[in-house]
């Protein structure tokens, strides 16, 4: 489990762990300011969230992740379990949609189990991958793969969560990328996904699709004028707050009554569209320097990856720099107005103990990694 011979202190990303730091403390700062109106302990969880996320990142920081990746099958297993206990009677709903997303966990509140499990399958997919990387284009292969992927995808759809699964499916195509597969197979995938997705697109302008809310967020994106102002309001005021705060900002924790935050017109201002707090407080200067740490947190995942000693220590890093830089992309595309409304967290960023912590855990590998990587020629 702990092969400390093979471990050099030397090569540690100590820079990777203080743009996570940074990013983090940024968060914490915005949270409080996005809860002054509203009040709760928001900041507090995510502050317990960081202490317990950095203890496991360094503790998984000196697990071996070959060690790891050898029970590949069972961390597999424990993914699906999760999933599982989401569908039992422990499992409920928080949100207008009837969603079903959550646990609740004495003593620590809810979590989202589909967050660690974006994790598990990265080790997963790392695993299985390196395992057969010889026979990587081989068809049974790719559907032993895709087959990991449907089994947690199928239950993170019923939940529902589109959202999520859409993420699940983006880091498995990278890491497949990653691995070897065929550019054959590439171009065949996306000839035939271009005629389905414009069937998609026409099958939900059907009359009556519009009644799920899922397809409501994207036809009212693609045509707002259709729909009406109250669901269109959440995007159209986080675009106008990041508008407004131009280059500098309004001031952090400032008390404007022209605030859109403080009229109480930013809605789930901690979570999903907390990117519309740092634009309207801190400016384009506050956005830009939050997403230079997210590009920074991406490089060093990659940075790390390249210089692994095998292609599963790889596949992690670049499994793991693959959800960051979709998951970040995505909310920023969304709060500006580009994506329609996904959900999906700002990482490091948003409120959220199951982001959080699972988001550590998955750079303590990464953090592995480094410290086993392969020698310098020198």
């Amino acid at each position: 489990m702990f092969k400390f011979s093979e471990y050099r202190v030397r090569y540690l990303n100590f820079r990777l762990m203080l743009y996570v730091w940074a990013l983090t403390a940024i968060g914490i700062i915005f949270i409080r300011s996005a809860t002054m109106v509203s009040g709760g302990s928001a900041m507090e969880k995510q502050i317990f969230g960081a202490a317990v996320g950095t203890f496991l990142m360094l503790f998984l920081m000196l697990v071996d992740y070959k060690f790891v990746l050898k029970l590949w099958p069972l961390v597999f297993l424990f993914s699906i379990g999760l999933l599982l206990i989401v569908r039992s009677p422990l499992g409920f709903g928080g949100d207008t949609t009837g969603a079903q997303r959550w646990v609740d966990l004495p003593g620590i509140g809810a979590i989202q189990p589909s967050e660690f499990c974006k994790i598990l399958m990265i080790l997963t997919w790392a695993a299985y991958f390196s395992v057969f990387s010889k026979q990587i284009n081989n068809v049974f292969v790719l559907i032993g793969g895709a087959a990991l992927l449907g089994g947690n995808a199928v239950l993170i759809l019923l939940q529902p969560d589109l959202s999520t699964t859409i993420v699940f499916c983006v880091i498995f195509v990278i890491m497949l990328y990653v691995a070897g597969i065929s550019y054959k197979w590439i171009g065949g995938v996306v000839a035939a996904l271009i005629p389905v997705g414009i069937f998609g697109l026409y099958y939900i302008q059907q009359p009556g699709m519009d009644e799920h809310y899922q397809v409501r967020r994207i036809l009212s994106w693609l045509y707002p004028d259709r729909y009406s102002v109250d669901v269109t309001a959440q995007q159209r005021h986080s675009i106008m707050a990041i508008g407004s705060g131009q280059l500098y900002g309004k001031g952090l924790f400032n008390n404007s009554v022209y605030s859109m935050k403080n009229a109480d017109y930013l809605m789930e201002e901690d979570t999903d569209f907390i990117f519309s707090v740092i634009g309207e407080e801190t400016g384009f200067v506050g956005c830009t320097a939050v997403i230079l740490l997210l590009f920074l947190i991406v490089v060093e995942c990659i940075y790390t990856g390249i210089r692994a000693r095998d292609l599963a220590g790889r596949l992690i890093c670049i499994g793991m720099a693959a959800l960051v830089s979709f998951q970040a992309f995505t909310n920023i595309c969304v709060n500006t107005g580009l994506f329609p409304n996904t959900g999906l967290p700002l990482p490091f960023v948003s409120a959220g103990l199951s982001s959080l912590i699972s988001l550590y855990l998955g750079m303590g590998f990464v953090l592995n990694v480094s410290i086993q990587r392969k020698r310098s020629s020198s």
